[in-house]
């Protein structure tokens, strides 16, 4: 029976290649930081969700080692079972009250946060209304549950409003954003949001995975950079970005969400115990943000000069102020083709071709990190400006 499969599978897999849709994988042989070695050796690295350069921090480091002598290396079972350390706990009320939310409970990834909310707490009596750039986890989650399904355009307050209507005859409404679109670098209007679903009695979903930690007041993401933590009822995130890059996720809301999550959410229930030496790491990750003004504004000045050395330079840059800079290129093989060759004038950046994107709308998905300098952004330009150059572009 196989046999047949195997020729299928290749038969399609050659197609992604011809159509230079392929995602090869380099092999880091470094830490994750600003610059890290390939097997072409050393490159500047502008492709990693590393936004404040705490990934290889020492004194997160350091705590990850410690951890390991106090409370072990895992689990080994899931939460409710035997799974729950101090450790868990205290990072869980942290999170709370860096977010400005009543409770929090951890995941092992926010892909499963996303996936154990929508089955939790809607049903074929609710209904969910969706952006339609939201992530994938999101996009998987929603199908997990039996709610009806309403997608508005990107950001388009008109077309959300037009599907609250359409709504109006569910018992439950739920509105899910990303706060940061992350293939983009847009910021979803939260203000404007939170307005609508007061006006027709909705409750409000962020995905801030690409917010929290250098976005709003101390870094608190994007509900609080508009002013209306207190009217969202709930915030996924990870920890795998700006908040140390590791791995876990969590999902800060109202108390009886939470409570819920922690009896029904099945991605919760049947996944182990995000590891021990993760959530010691998180702590002082959030120890570290305190006091980490200096970076949110080394990262928003290298997002700066970045955007505006690329515009100059005659690139298309979609507009925007965050630290994903997407360069846009349009033909899937075109951006390929300039990965690689920046990969081999020393920049390590990635092509996004459908389906992650549009068909037709592929790019350079620059991201930058306070761990960058000036000369890091200044030689990623003219890298760019000479790989265009030798496409004859």
């Amino acid at each position: 029976m196989y046999a047949n499969v195997r020729d299928d599978l290749q038969k399609t897999l050659d197609e992604i290649k011809e159509a230079g849709l392929f995602k090869p994988e380099r092999v880091i042989s470094t830490p994750q930081s600003a610059s890290v070695s390939v097997p072409s050796g050393d490159v500047l690295n502008f492709c990693a969700n590393n936004y404040l350069g705490l990934a290889d921090h020492p004194e997160v480091i350091a705590a990850a080692k410690d951890a390991l002598d106090r409370w072990g290396y895992g689990m080994a079972s899931v939460r409710f079972i035997c799974g729950t350390q101090d450790v868990h706990k205290e990072l869980e009320g942290r999170l709370s009250a860096f977010l400005g939310q009543e409770d929090t409970i951890l995941y092992s990834s926010c892909f499963d946060a996303n996936g154990g909310v929508f089955e939790t707490l809607l049903d074929a009596q609710d209904a969910v209304i969706s952006d339609a750039l939201n992530h994938a986890s999101i996009i998987d989650g929603i199908r997990l549950s039996k709610a009806a399904r309403f997608r508005y355009a990107n950001r388009d307050m008109a077309d959300l409003e037009a599907k609250l209507k359409e709504a109006s005859g569910a018992r439950r409404r739920l509105i899910v954003t990303d706060g940061v679109f992350s293939m983009d670098g847009y910021i979803a209007p939260l203000q404007e949001i939170c307005d609508l679903a007061d006006r027709y009695d909705a409750m409000v979903m962020v995905d801030d995975s690409h917010a929290v930690g250098f976005t709003g007041p101390g870094g608190a993401g994007t509900p609080a950079l508009h002013g209306v933590s207190d009217r969202v009822d709930i915030i996924t995130g990870t920890l795998g970005k700006a908040l140390g890059g590791a791995s876990g996720g969590y999902v800060a809301a109202r108390a009886e969400i939470v409570a819920l999550l922690r009896q029904r959410s099945r991605p919760y229930l049947f996944s182990n115990s995000l590891a021990p030496v993760i959530a010691a790491a998180s702590l002082k990750v959030l120890d570290l943000l305190e006091s980490a003004g200096d970076l949110r504004e080394k990262l928003a000045a290298n997002t700066t000069l970045f955007r505006t050395r690329m515009t100059e330079a005659g690139f298309e840059i979609l507009p925007g102020e965050h630290p994903i800079a997407p360069v846009m290129i349009g033909d899937a093989a075109e951006a390929a083709r300039m990965a690689e060759l920046l990969l081999e004038r020393g920049v390590y950046v990635i092509g996004f071709s459908y389906p992650v994107v549009p068909m037709g709308a592929a790019r350079i998905r620059v991201q930058l990190s306070a761990a960058h300098s000036t000369e890091d952004i200044e030689k990623t330009v003219a890298a760019f400006v000479d790989a265009r150059a030798s496409m004859g572009a």
